[in-house]
């Protein structure tokens, strides 16, 4: 045995001292891979729609209700099912509606604990008392454990539980335990969960997602280009901020800023009234218009003033970064004012708006004093926010540009690919980079915006966060321009145009999956790429299932402004012991409906794969990670017996 191996076996020993605790670890880790593996949730751009996921994780994407019918078959009705479901989504606030409807009476105690109990116990059927143990809130573990547990010692079973749950009724305890309970239930429904990619913008409430996401038991996260772009905005880039704000006000979300975060845009809305308060703004209209029609007015000066803002600054962002190839962006110089016209691509056209008072078009990137002094307050005000730097923080630490679990590939956008269908080679950072190795150089230069000493590569840093956004050969954007200044300013339509990469229709055929998957070290037989970014038009007959069967695109449309253009309301994919299952669900109406009437997120199966046998922990990454760990112990029981490593106790 060599050094190297004493060494690593006597820092071993400090965890297990003994032969005896050693080869208790290894029994409980062998038992472990023999359970069937814990069930993996998928969701992918939330877009802040905070009700709809929060209903999503609550009830499993419909994993709950599965459970429930297992349980009781038939012998519940439909409409009881849908009860019991709906306390177990929101049991606090299903008590309240139940006790102002009616006094809850012993028996409805009694039966609705039973029920729970049945519930819980399949749900935990798949884990280790150790796990369920630890899921269990620490106030009602060893109630909880005696009622789920099988005791075959007790000879009247019967009576020892029914003496548990009057026991529990008798003393008031109902109430907490059912409450405590289903939440046990929610928590056990899934093992972990992956977040593919945007989290932020468009909804009202991405802060409370990222709450919610703050406190999830075992999660990771894909970055989307909406979720760098706050990354980048709070490392103080000053374009992400001022499209952060742009969008904001786009879809009348000032709230999430001003009440989510505490960031107040104050100082934009006094220079927005004092540059353009003649200015009727038109262009700039706000899409959900939940504010007053004064408000609204407001705003869409404020819309008109960060927009400007933000195309001298990415104006000015893209000419110190040539390697980003985006020169064709920079379109405030190639502005007639006397012909209210713009050059894009060697065309000119006409523009609906000609009014840029603060642009100096000898120097059109240039902020203007009082533009200046915006920026500094709205920048300071992102990256000082505590709120905001936590959020962010969850989203380095659990976060990635893509990541392999079990044989899945997990990103949010693409691949930038050829048409021919070979990968893209980029040059960002002095080499000709693709596939793989692409993300983990823009990986790493995303992270140094927030851990580098050095100013220069913090810069570069929070450069490539919004590169990442909107740039041409972004692997989480995947379109060849962001088309903003048109939209705002260019009459003809046709410049509205944003061509996806090649890598959307090369998704079709199968050797596509195959290139990636050899790039990244992936074997082509038993794996599968899990994507979002673009909504699947399911509506117009698109199939969220590409390159036969091997890419489950799996955006759906959370978010409401994409539920015409989807037909649906997103997609969730589960990946359990029995396999895939790719499920489509309609809009969820509201949380009072769920509680008062029962009534459910509709989910419905749209494809899956069934493994031919029962998937195991020992057939998952963390089943190989355990096995490594099962030889090392051997290894050090045998150190042990020969007396290389000495036992501590």
């Amino acid at each position: 045995m060599d050094n190297e191996k004493i060494r690593f076996l006597s820092c071993l020993a400090r965890q297990y001292p003994t032969i005896d605790s050693a080869a208790t670890e290894i029994i409980n880790l062998q038992s472990i891979l023999n359970l069937p593996k814990g069930t993996e949730h998928y969701l992918s751009d939330i877009h802040g729609e905070f009700q709809a996921f929060s209903h999503v994780l609550r009830n499993g994407s419909g994993a709950v209700m599965k459970k429930i019918d297992e349980v009781f078959g038939d012998s519940l009705s439909a409409a009881e099912k849908r009860e019991l479901a709906s306390l177990i989504y929101y049991p606090e606030q299903k008590l309240s509606y139940i006790s102002a409807d009616k006094e809850n009476t012993f028996s409805w105690y009694e039966t609705t604990l039973y029920r729970l109990v049945d519930v819980c116990k399949i749900v935990s059927s798949k884990y280790t008392r150790s796990k369920i143990r630890k899921a269990m809130p620490e106030n009602m573990r060893y109630i909880i454990e005696e009622l789920i547990t099988e005791k075959k010692e007790v000879l009247n079973k019967k009576a020892y539980y029914e003496e548990i749950i009057h026991t529990i009724i008798e003393i008031g305890y109902a109430d907490k335990f059912i409450v405590e309970i289903s939440n046990l239930i929610q928590r056990l429904v899934i093992d972990h969960l992956h977040i593919i990619g945007d989290i932020y913008d468009r909804g009202s409430a991405p802060h409370f997602v990222m709450d919610r996401l703050m406190k999830y038991h075992s999660i990771d996260i894909q970055w989307g280009n909406h979720d760098v772009l706050w990354m980048g905005a709070s490392a103080g880039q000053t374009a992400c901020v001022a499209n952060i704000v742009r969008t904001s006000l786009l879809y009348d979300n000032l709230s999430v800023l001003e009440n989510g975060y505490g960031i107040s845009v104050m100082p934009l809305a006094l220079f927005a009234m004092e540059v353009y308060g003649d200015d009727p703004c038109n262009e700039f209209e706000i899409r959900r218009r939940r504010s007053s029609q004064k408000e609204i007015d407001v705003e869409m000066k404020m819309h008109k003033a960060i927009s400007v803002i933000q195309f001298k600054l990415e104006g000015a962002l893209i000419e110190n970064h040539p390697e980003y190839k985006m020169e064709d962006r920079r379109l405030l110089h190639k502005i007639n004012r006397e012909k209210s016209t713009v050059e894009i691509d060697g065309k000119e056209y006409k523009m609906k708006d000609c009014n840029l008072p603060t642009v100096d078009f000898a120097n059109p990137y240039v902020l203007t004093d009082e533009e200046q002094e915006v920026v500094r307050r709205l920048r300071s005000a992102f990256v000082n926010c505590s709120k905001l730097k936590q959020h962010i923080k969850l989203i380095l630490n659990k976060g990635s540009m893509y990541k392999i679990c079990n044989s899945k590939l997990l990103y949010h956008g693409c691949v930038p690919m050829n048409s021919d269908g070979s990968l893209r080679k980029i040059n960002l950072f002095g080499q000709e980079l693709s596939g793989k190795a692409l993300y983990d150089e823009i990986e790493k230069y995303a992270r140094k915006a927030f851990v580098y000493d050095n100013e220069e590569d913090r810069e570069k840093g929070r450069d490539i966060l919004w590169y990442l956004w909107n740039g041409a050969d972004s692997p989480l954007y995947g379109r060849d321009k962001m088309t903003t200044f048109e939209r705002y300013f260019v009459e003809d339509t046709e410049t509205y145009k944003e061509t996806k990469d090649n890598y959307y229709t090369l998704l079709e055929k199968p050797e596509t999956a195959r290139i990636i998957f050899e790039d990244f070290g992936l074997d082509y037989e038993h794996s599968h790429i899990i994507n979002g970014h673009v909504p699947v038009k399911q509506a117009e007959g698109e199939n969220p299932i590409k390159c036969g069967g091997k890419v489950i695109i799996i955006d759906g449309g959370f978010s409401q402004p994409y539920h015409k253009v989807t037909g649906i309301a997103g997609y969730t994919l589960f990946f359990n012991s029995y396999g895939l299952m790719l499920s489509a669900h309609e809009p969820f109406e509201s949380v009072e409906k769920s509680i008062t009437g029962g009534k459910d997120m509709k989910t419905y199966r749209v494809a899956s794969q069934v493994s031919d046998r029962r998937i195991l922990v020992e057939d998952t990454d963390t089943g190989r990670a355990i096995k490594e760990n099962i030889k090392d112990l051997k290894d050090l029981i045998k150190a042990y017996r020969s007396g290389v490593v000495r036992q501590k106790g």
